[in-house]
């Protein structure tokens, strides 16, 4: 947080030179990573784009199409342990630059797609190559800056999402109709290829712009790098004298699984817009310029959902309650659109406001495995977390290609999409009764107490 009367978790409050300490860390990092996760998000889901003329070309039906999209999502489940182990091991550098690459390469490959085996293989190996970014990333943040701030600038980074969306959208609709035809490749191909490029520039740049710890920052001063890290170690030390948890608890913790279960929940939301907003609104009998355009509404709910649920929640100084609020209102939203698919314009607003639910979710539930766990239990539990969580995204794509292919229609699709978030909202109040949830509860009880220390001393 930045407002006046923020807290450390040890109780005391922040001091202003501190504060600016923060921020200069955060005016380097936090730009630089978000670029990254808008060029990743895009590469993972623009699928959903090429599908407007793909599936066409190839002769894929609508149940294909979602299994390739989920073969993604089974690599990656496979492989995001080991890869977040691996990147604490070697250090985000060096392994986010190699995640980058990999990943931009086969994703150019994509537009050699030939039919459904090849589909299925690259898509699998998109996901081989991504595996470990995200959580790579929320541990990154971790290694940078205090608890306290966590909240604010994990959303600001997870506005890459809905930000891919706001900038992928039109851009993927254009080159699909702008370019098709072009060198005798269809649109979808140059898609692929164009859209890939940034991918591997950037990761070569990350081996000179990032920074694994503030201990190796020559962009901050001696006496910075030391204060920045003695901030760090004592959150550390503190979160620990209330409970230090192992490694092998990441993996049993009822708190932990039960967090999976929620971000399963919520990535089945997440991955519904991503991969059939297009076709949603394709369906309404719109352009594919067109709706590249009108994509970006629920994308934008997304990114201003995300980043005022986030600020509250850090004004408030609390996230299980807002989680839970955010998932009513996405599960509210997706009830509305089932019932309105007939009138465009009101289904239109049901998406956006499930948008803005579903990421703001997404933001708050990543705010609290580092909140609540620390060190190597910490990168195995956002692993274990993520790659479990991810697993929707294999049941989701084939499940609601399925249910368009026999009900010839969306609404299905939307009392799916319903279900799933709604019974995210009823995880996280079970969560907010285990003993992880402590951690948060404990922070609560100090508060008052910090900031009135805070007052005396100003």
């Amino acid at each position: 947080m930045v407002h006046n009367g923020n807290n450390s978790p040890g109780g005391n409050a922040i001091p202003p030179h501190d504060k600016a300490l923060i921020a200069k860390a955060a005016r380097r990092l936090i730009p630089l990573i978000m670029i990254l996760y808008v060029v990743a998000y895009l590469d993972r889901v623009n699928i959903s784009f090429a599908a407007l003329q793909m599936n066409a070309d190839l002769g894929l039906s609508n149940a294909v199409y979602g299994f390739g999209a989920s073969m993604f999502f089974i690599s990656y489940f496979l492989f995001e342990v080991p890869s977040n182990l691996i990147l604490d091991k070697v250090g985000p550098r060096r392994w986010i630059a190699r995640i980058m690459i990999t990943w931009g390469i086969v994703s150019a490959c994509m537009a050699f797609v030939q039919g459904e085996k090849s589909f299925y293989v690259l898509r699998f190996l998109l996901g081989v190559a991504e595996a470990g970014f995200f959580p790579g990333i929320v541990m990154y943040i971790s290694y940078w800056f205090p608890k306290s701030y966590r909240a604010r600038f994990t959303s600001i980074f997870m506005m890459s999402i809905p930000v891919s969306g706001l900038i992928g959208s039109p851009i993927s609709g254009y080159i699909l109709d702008g370019l098709n035809g072009v060198g005798g490749l269809a649109g979808w191909k140059w898609m692929f290829i164009i859209e890939a490029l940034p991918a591997v520039v950037l990761g070569v740049a990350c081996l000179w712009l990032l920074t694994d710890r503030p201990s190796k920052a020559a962009w901050l001063t001696p006496s910075e790098r030391e204060r920045l890290e003695t901030i760090l170690a004592e959150e550390r030390r503190n979160l620990e004298a209330v409970r230090k948890y192992k490694l092998s608890e990441a993996f049993t913790s009822p708190g932990v699984l039960l967090l999976a279960g929620i971000l399963f929940c919520i990535v089945f939301g997440v991955t519904g817009i991503a991969f059939f907003l297009p076709q949603i609104i394709k369906s309404f009998g719109y352009s594919n310029t067109a709706v590249g355009f009108l994509s970006v509404l629920p994308f934008l709910a997304g990114v201003c959902a995300m980043y005022l649920w986030a600020r509250h929640s850090d004004m408030k100084g609390e996230k299980i309650r807002h989680l839970g609020a955010a998932l009513a209102l996405a599960g509210a939203g997706f009830i509305f659109t089932t019932f309105v698919l007939g009138n465009h314009t009101a289904a239109l607003i049901g998406l956006i406001v499930s948008a803005a639910g579903v990421y703001a979710a997404n933001t708050m539930l990543w705010t609290l495995p580092t909140s609540l766990l620390t060190g190597t239990a910490a990168a195995a539990a956002v692993a274990l977390i993520n790659s479990l969580a991810n697993l929707s995204g294999v049941i989701a794509p084939p499940l609601l290609g399925w249910s368009r292919d026999v009900t010839g229609g969306f609404a299905a699709t939307g009392a799916i999409f319903a279900g799933f978030v709604i019974l995210g909202a009823l995880l996280t109040w079970a969560f907010s009764r285990t003993e992880l949830a402590r951690g948060e509860r404990i922070d609560k009880e100090k508060e008052p107490h910090a900031i009135a220390a805070h007052r005396r001393s100003a």
